[in-house]
């Protein structure tokens, strides 16, 4: 393994962990960020890190630990616009900060409820690529709800990559808006 490589492994193993954050599917790869914005937690798209090697367990023990096969059920009363993304980037922009913010002060007025983030990618790129990338959007989500005072306990992320388009076509106009962060609320 590359000495950059290990250093990555190493960085985004401690921003996770003094975030206080435990993240179903919680694993790092792809290709370089693009944007500007703020980068919650830190978490560089470029590191790779083992799906393992952040509390949360594997991707085959994920759907036992979902919220709905835990007793919850989806939340309809209440709907969080999506964060949005520039192309080939897991930062957040700086003006995309409040609709997270919102979620968590809904999380924190409703300790019954709890959230599932999933991460979006455009068309563009590989299944393989766009699984890693919506994974590191939904985790740069969940560690700003973090730092918000939303306890790891309450959130779970999903990728979804590029299989669950929230416009068809191709093109800027529809790329822009299939690059996101959704909230999905459940309740008990």
């Amino acid at each position: 393994m590359k000495l950059q490589s290990i250093i990555a492994l190493v960085a985004v193993s401690l921003a996770v962990l003094a975030s206080g954050c435990r993240y179903n599917k919680a694993r790092t790869s792809g290709g370089a960020g693009e944007g500007e914005g703020v980068n919650a937690g830190q978490i560089d798209i470029n590191s790779q890190v083992d799906e393992n090697a952040i509390e949360g367990g594997s991707l085959d023990d994920l759907s036992k630990k979902s919220f709905k096969d835990r007793g919850y059920t989806l939340c309809t009363d209440v709907v969080f616009q999506p964060v949005y993304f520039a192309f080939d980037a897991a930062t957040i922009k700086p003006d995309e900060l409040g609709k997270i913010e919102a979620v968590a002060k809904h999380l924190a007025d409703n300790p019954d409820r709890v959230v599932t983030i999933e991460g979006n990618c455009d068309e563009r790129g590989s299944n393989e690529y766009n699984i890693p990338l919506g994974e590191n959007r939904a985790i740069m989500v969940a560690n700003y709800l973090g730092q918000n005072g939303i306890s790891s306990d309450r959130i779970e992320t999903v990728s979804r990559g590029e299989t669950n388009p929230a416009v068809a076509g191709s093109g800027e106009e529809a790329w822009s808006k299939n690059r996101r962060g959704e909230f999905i609320i459940w309740k008990k």
